[in-house]
């Protein structure tokens, strides 16, 4: 931290960028780790991609672009899409500014939807040899057996019970005519033998390909469990550590990386309007004390001071609220950070940075933070605030308490205000479970009993090689089979965050942090008012009124105006 109390952001190097030669894993106790994990499990699930839906919010809703209708056995599933979709938006050539992920290290994330990407391509490279072997060289019998898997799969969605053996009937009448063709050729010579082997290899790829898809189907599901159950397994990236300075790829997906830590450490955020600050969740309080600069003495004048005085005055005894007269408890050590905040429209689909001499790897410098703390409190700019932050419940909630102070004329204006940002949805809270069906006993109807499923059925093996030969070219997949659309501006733990009203601890965390540093803002900022020879008694009268005030249970909308 600078003398100036304006924290630099840890891990920047002289560069700028933090320094990432591996895999970042959270290690036990971090505060983020529940929520970071939950949301990088995301990256291993085999769900249906239409879920992702199932986590939109009240802000921001993810969009699910089907592609193309006649090739649904293109269309990704949960894992694919999402871990792409991720990679793409915050690794990706010439992408826009990020919103930062409090609560959450988001460098993790993206490195296990990489993982879970090369897990996949190795499953592709094998699938896609197996296509070539036993499906291309003999395309014909491939193309009839894979007509009977479409049809199957179509009617199989029907709720009608004839229409799903009908699809049965359809896969069985081909089954019987390539066996028909095996045994009895209509013509002989080496296309009698071509057409024998067209009939019966694609089913030998098949259970080729089932054997290959089942083995990496159990490698994403113990992921994917570990994650959610709070193991800290690091993401396996070996493509993101150069060996040797030849390896341009390695070395510009290094420095991507860094450029995602640097930029979670920014001190500029946005301000959405009803949105509230993004990243930080809406503004659920506010509180302002705003009252008359008159000397102490009428035979003197008040010494002259600035706004940053009384900010960094706050600061410093903002640092000390993890202390307490009594040992029981308290509050865990905060973040305290000078932030920059930016307007933008509600509907704004696009940040930008700001940039120029006064801004270093995304970082706003002290100086231009005091220039705007002392100067630009009226009409269009950015303004400062002095932010206090607590992350909580294993990152599943973040608090965040913003003190500005402004001087227009006479009059001293301190403005606090508070944001919260609730748990991760519990769409990438669930773990996996093994396929089941319940079926009835032969000769006890009124009983029933569990049968276990293959881990990878029979349609999931023919989506994933018919996919496979289309991954070595991803517009072309992506065009066919779809993708999703991230919210934006896209940050990874707004993005899905539930409001925390409904979990009733959460929401006593969050009301209860208020009252302490509304006190703690006023009593700091009236020393510094009577250091400088101004009257304070209209402004203790003031803070004691808010004192009260903010112990209101109830949150309200205040970015709304109508709390």
């Amino acid at each position: 931290m600078s003398e100036s109390g304006f924290d630099l952001g840890a891990g920047m190097t002289d560069g700028g960028y933090a320094d990432f030669f591996g895999p970042q894993v959270p290690r036990a106790g971090d505060a983020s780790q529940t929520a970071t994990l939950a949301l990088a499990s995301a990256a291993y699930r085999d769900s249906p991609v239409e879920e992702i839906k199932k986590a939109d919010n009240e802000w921001h809703q993810t969009t699910v672009n089907p592609g193309r209708s006649w090739a649904k056995i293109f269309r990704p599933n949960l894992g694919e899409a999402f871990a792409q979709a991720v990679v793409g938006r915050m690794l990706g050539a010439g992408r826009k500014p990020l919103i930062q992920s409090f609560g959450i290290e988001p460098q993790v994330v993206v490195e296990h939807c990489l993982a879970a990407n090369r897990i996949r391509k190795e499953r592709d490279r094998k699938l896609t040899f197996v296509m070539a072997v036993c499906g291309l060289l003999f395309l014909p019998g491939l193309l009839v057996w894979l007509l009977g898997f479409l049809i199957r799969g179509t009617v199989a969605k029907s709720e009608n019970k004839q229409a799903g053996a009908l699809g049965t009937a359809v896969l069985v009448a081909v089954g019987a005519l390539a066996v028909l063709f095996v045994l009895k050729m209509p013509f002989g010579g080496f296309w009698g033998w071509y057409g024998r082997l067209a009939a019966v290899m694609p089913v030998v790829g098949w259970f080729w390909a089932k054997r290959i898809c089942e083995g990496t189907a159990k490698d994403l599901s113990a992921s994917w469990g570990s994650l959610v159950k709070g193991a800290s397994v690091g993401a396996k990236v070996p493509e993101a550590v150069p060996s040797n300075p030849d390896e341009t790829a390695a070395e510009q997906l290094r420095q991507s990386l860094a450029r995602l830590g640097a930029e979670q450490q920014s001190n500029s955020v946005f301000y959405a309007g009803p949105k509230g600050i993004l990243g930080m969740g809406t503004r659920w309080g506010s509180w302002q004390l705003a009252e008359e600069l008159l000397p102490a003495d009428p035979a003197r004048e008040i010494h002259p001071f600035r706004s940053w005085d009384v900010v960094r005055a706050i600061h410093d005894q903002l640092s000390l609220l993890e202390r307490g007269p009594l040992n029981t408890g308290g509050f865990t050590k905060p973040s305290i950070r000078h932030w920059i905040v930016t307007p933008i429209a509600e509907g704004a689909t696009a940040v930008s940075r700001p940039e120029g001499a006064d801004v270093e790897a995304y970082q706003v410098k002290p100086h231009a933070v005091q220039e705007i703390c002392n100067k630009q409190q009226f009409g269009a700019g950015d303004r400062h605030y002095l932010g206090v932050q607590w992350v909580l419940w294993d990152g599943q909630l973040v608090i965040t308490m913003l003190i500005t102070v402004t001087v227009l004329h006479s009059t001293l204006r301190i403005e606090v205000t508070g944001h919260a940002l609730g748990p991760v949805n519990g769409l990438f809270m669930g773990g996996p479970s093994a396929p089941s069906k319940t079926v009835t006993k032969a000769f006890k109807p009124w009983e029933s009993r569990k049968v276990m499923l293959p881990l990878v059925n029979t349609q999931e093996v023919v989506r994933l090689a018919v996919r496979a030969p289309f991954t070595w070219y991803t517009p072309a997949l992506n065009w066919l089979g779809g993708t999703i659309s991230l919210p934006e501006p896209f940050g990874l733990r707004h993005a899905w965050a539930d409001q925390p009203w409904r979990h009733r601890f959460m929401a006593d965390d969050a009301l209860r942090a208020a009252t302490p540093v509304l006190r703690v803002v006023h009593r700091a900022a009236i020393k510094v008012l009577e250091e400088n020879g101004v009257n304070t008694e209209k402004f203790g009268a003031r803070s004691a009124f808010l004192s009260g005030a903010v112990q209101d249970p109830t949150p309200g909308k205040a970015d709304t105006y109508n709390a």
